[in-house]
């Protein structure tokens, strides 16, 4: 049996010949459903893309058609990815394409899907998250780079060199895997208040480890474990980063049960008397809060990103189904309360992608201390607006499709999974209500720098 739609011809893989040929001009991209894909795939000017975007862009949407796609119900059900996959992604360029910076010394690809390293930019970052986020499941998309995202560039830019050298390069070829392990059952977005302690040995040789971390991507299976541990005393100047790997005695990691994103492996971990070496240690002691707020402008972008194209996923798959599902003697498009429903979607989606862009470009342009001082604020509005953005495409195209998306497969699939996981968006990363008073606050401490008359 095969899955696919009545009447379509069967995929043909696109060589690159053929996909460059129809990339190297500014020609449209893509379904052209309306509002599916961002406007400069549709062949409009934009100040932010090149050529090398446009041949990145059908790249990887011709390496998510043909490895990922099929098999996201598979993995779903399963609720893991396999560790193929992995490996796959970066021999491809993807594991290192999202880090933020791209970790050059420890790569064996001088390219990223044709592109070389030194023209990568944040935008390349942008169209490689945008066309891994299709598939249409958050859990495949954070069982793939969820953990490794965030957990891997803590090690790259403050680690020893020893400790870089023997975990960068066999995460960065897929055969180990890293995630970032600061929420507890008592602390999420009060990062000062964690608990999970690591107490120096009289020796001064290693630390041992008691506590719990709690809803932690990626944890059911990774190797490596950034850990944020109490090193000192209350607040944010007690704490430090810790790389603890699972063969340590006293690690123990069970999944957790979640409403969505099924196949990240978020897990509940337990360390008990783990002794870890001084040497695991990343930068220096108690200075772990500053390691961790360095990377949260990059991972609240990345959470932005996702779920804008999860937006758009579900106005797509809601514009299709409604092009052929007829009601009343009249295909469900042709009824003006739906169109009404799907303009409500496109203009939500839109606004918010006009802005990460904006932000996006700033984000190059600006050193990183500078956009660590400008752009939290806005960054953090952004990502309210994206994730109720895609709340609300989520619940206007379950609207739609009507009891096809309360069940699990199917046409409705996709918006079923979709809408189970966007609470998997709107509270990690900063919760809404967090990240509304911290945009305006921070926001307003910039203002009053720069002269602001308040």
């Amino acid at each position: 049996m095969l899955i696919g739609e009545l009447g379509s011809p069967p995929a043909q893989e696109t060589s690159d010949a053929a996909s460059e040929q129809t990339d190297d001009l500014s020609a449209p991209f893509g379904d052209l459903i309306p509002f599916g894909d961002p406007s400069w795939y549709q062949g409009w000017d934009s100040l932010y893309y090149n050529d090398s975007h446009r041949r990145f862009r059908a790249r990887m949407r011709e390496f998510v058609e043909r490895e990922i796609m099929p098999y996201c119900d598979e993995w779903d059900e399963a609720k893991q990815v396999p560790r193929s996959l992995f490996v796959k992604c970066a021999e491809a360029g993807i594991m290192a394409g999202i880090c933020g910076e791209l970790p050059t010394e420890f790569m064996t690809i001088d390219n990223i899907f044709g592109v070389p390293l030194d023209e990568f930019d944040i935008f390349h970052e942008f169209i490689l998250g945008d066309e891994l986020c299709r598939c249409g499941s958050g859990g495949v998309l954070w069982g793939i780079c969820g953990g490794f995202g965030i957990g891997l560039p803590p090690v790259l830019l403050f680690a020893a060199n020893e400790l870089r050298q023997r975990v960068a390069p066999e995460v960065l070829a897929g055969r180990k895997t890293i995630c970032l392990a600061i929420t507890e059952p008592y602390a999420g977005s009060d990062v000062a208040s964690l608990r999970c302690e690591a107490k120096e040995t009289p020796d001064g040789e290693h630390f041992i480890v008691n506590g719990e971390k709690k809803w932690i991507t990626n944890g059911a299976f990774a190797d490596y474990f950034t850990v944020a541990v109490r090193t000192g005393g209350e607040g944010m100047g007690g704490l430090s980063l810790l790389l603890i790997e699972r063969t340590m005695p006293g690690v123990k990691t069970r999944q957790m049960q979640c409403s969505g994103v099924w196949s990240s492996g978020t897990a509940y971990i337990t360390f008990e008397d783990v002794k870890v070496p001084k040497a695991n240690l990343i930068g220096k002691q108690d200075k772990g809060f500053k390691y961790i707020m360095y990377n949260f402008n990059h991972e609240r972008l990345i959470v932005c990103m996702q779920a804008t194209r999860c937006a758009r996923v579900c106005l797509e798959e809601a514009i299709k189904y409604a092009s052929k599902r007829e009601t009343f003697g009249r295909k469900l498009i042709e009824h003006q309360v739906i169109r009404h429903k799907l303009a409500d979607m496109a203009r939500r989606i839109e606004a918010t992608h006009a802005w990460m862009e904006q932000l996006l470009y700033q984000s190059k342009v600006m050193s990183h201390n500078e956009a660590m001082v400008k752009l939290g604020g806005p960054i953090a509005l952004l990502k309210v607006q994206a994730t109720q953005t895609f709340e609300f495409c989520a619940r206007e195209a379950a609207q739609i499709f009507g009891g096809l998306a309360y069940t699990r497969g199917g046409q409705g699939g996709k918006i079923e999974r979709l809408y189970r996981e966007v609470r998997a968006y709107a509270i990690p990363g900063g919760s809404e209500e967090i990240m509304t008073d911290l945009g305006m606050k921070q926001s307003l401490k910039v203002a009053q720098f720069l002269g602001a008359k308040i």
